[in-house]
């Protein structure tokens, strides 16, 4: 598969997605090698005695904040694929603006429930709260940090982190956390 990408496309195989990235700063270029590339794995997966799902099947159009979208109509055999404002790839959100605000709220979603579940077990293991911090917060927050960590939404994250630390403590809401994390021997996220 990855031999029928023409040049100025990439293709990223990983089990069972297959992602191709295609740049051209010619929009008719772009379009002629969109069109080749989606024959030639239409192609491939026909050969193979795949079927390529086409309600799976979308791209995302990378743009700058003030750039134009141009609707592209990738279809084959009538079938057409959609453009999509995100998707995800190994567990990250990335958004067709890379500002990884989407994967930003995921992370809170999934680490709020970590408090939560923090909270409620501090009661009965109380030793193994910081176990669980690192098992749980910490492998979220970690996750992917390379990529969203720079971005502007991570305070959120941070409020989060500083929450699940207090909990772990028996500290108020209002109190600070510095010393905390050097307690704990826990990095804050913006180190």
């Amino acid at each position: 598969m990855p031999n029928l990408a023409p040049i100025g496309t990439k293709t990223l195989l990983y089990a069972d997605d297959t992602n191709i990235i295609v740049t051209s700063p010619n929009l008719e270029i772009f379009e002629i090698k969109i069109d080749k590339i989606f024959k030639d794995i239409n192609n491939c997966f026909k050969v193979n005695q795949l079927i390529l799902n086409h309600n799976k099947t979308h791209y995302l159009q990378f743009n700058k904040k003030n750039s134009w979208h141009y609707d592209l109509k990738l279809n084959y055999q009538g079938n057409y694929n959609k453009s999509s404002s995100n998707t995800k790839f190994l567990g990250l959100i990335i958004d067709d603006s890379l500002s990884w605000k989407a994967h930003t709220d995921q992370m809170k979603s999934k680490l709020n429930t970590a408090c939560f579940v923090i909270r409620t077990i501090q009661t009965i293991m109380s030793s193994e709260t910081l176990m669980v911090y690192f098992a749980y917060i910490h492998s979220i927050m970690s996750y992917g940090i390379i990529f969203w960590g720079s971005q502007p939404y991570n305070y959120k994250i941070f409020k989060i982190q500083k929450r699940a630390i207090r909990i772990i403590t028996n500290s108020r809401m209002r109190d600070s956390c510095r010393e905390l994390f050097k307690k704990l021997e826990i990095l804050p996220l913006y180190s």
